[in-house]
């Protein structure tokens, strides 16, 4: 006869189970609610806190509202830093962390974005040194190079005055490098396509107008598994529009 805690421990295995499948058929709303659960029945796994992190920053995207889609980050940005709390040698959880910080600067000041800069960037290189294949990783890291390329005067000046000088790396040649190595871990993945394509025409320098066409066209040729690969597709049919 199966014990009480035995049940419950089982219970909670085979929702872990059905929440992990949802999510990785992008059914984001159905997996975050049973990710929910578990967590008020156990705040502590590791799993479960990287997890429900990844699944507030995915969907915060999705909301109307700002002040709606902060708080979605936030609530990341705080399982992220708990889960590293429990497990600091647990890439999932720097991962996740970097996702957040990422999402959260997305509509933020350029203070906030330069503050937080050095943050995304350590995070993204510890997760990569625990795990040297994780394709997200690579792409929020070439995301903050791409970032640091793309400041300003008057940003880079701020940067001066943070830091006492740009923090190291930050160039379009390394974001590009960063997004390819995430294309070729997981080619499967839109957006890494997309956002390659939009570094090259950030870029804009020699064959690079030609390169982002090459990646656009990569990335219509695609199906679309969910809202946000159709959002991708959409962005990449008008930066197609602009190199041809």
């Amino acid at each position: 006869m199966i014990s009480g805690a035995c049940a419950q421990a089982q219970q909670a295995d085979e929702q872990f189970k059905t929440a992990l499948k949802l999510k990785n058929e992008s059914k984001f709303e159905e997996s975050l609610a049973i990710f929910q659960q578990l967590l008020k029945s156990d705040s502590s796994k590791i799993e479960y806190l990287y997890n429900t992190s990844f699944l507030y920053s995915k969907l915060g995207n999705r909301q109307q509202e700002e002040v709606a889609r902060q708080n979605y980050f936030r609530k990341a940005e705080y399982l992220a830093k708990k889960a590293i709390a429990t497990d600091s040698n647990n890439a999932e959880a720097h991962y996740t962390y970097a996702l957040a910080l990422g999402r959260i600067n997305e509509n933020a000041s350029s203070k906030q974005k330069i503050a937080n800069a050095k943050l995304i960037k350590t995070e993204c290189e510890t997760g990569l040194k625990l795990n040297p294949k994780h394709s997200g990783l690579y792409h929020i890291l070439g995301r903050w190079h791409r970032t640091i390329a793309g400041f300003n005067f008057m940003e880079k000046g701020m940067i001066n005055a943070f830091f006492g000088g740009v923090p190291e790396g930050g160039s379009y040649k390394d974001a590009i490098e960063c997004f390819s190595k995430a294309v070729l871990l997981e080619p499967g993945y839109m957006l890494h396509k997309y956002e390659l394509a939009q570094t090259y025409y950030e870029r804009g320098e020699g064959d690079d107008y030609i390169l982002c066409k090459i990646w656009c066209k990569k990335v219509l040729e695609m199906t679309p598994v969910d809202s946000d690969d159709t959002l991708t597709m959409e962005k990449a049919r008008k930066l197609l529009a602009k190199v041809e």
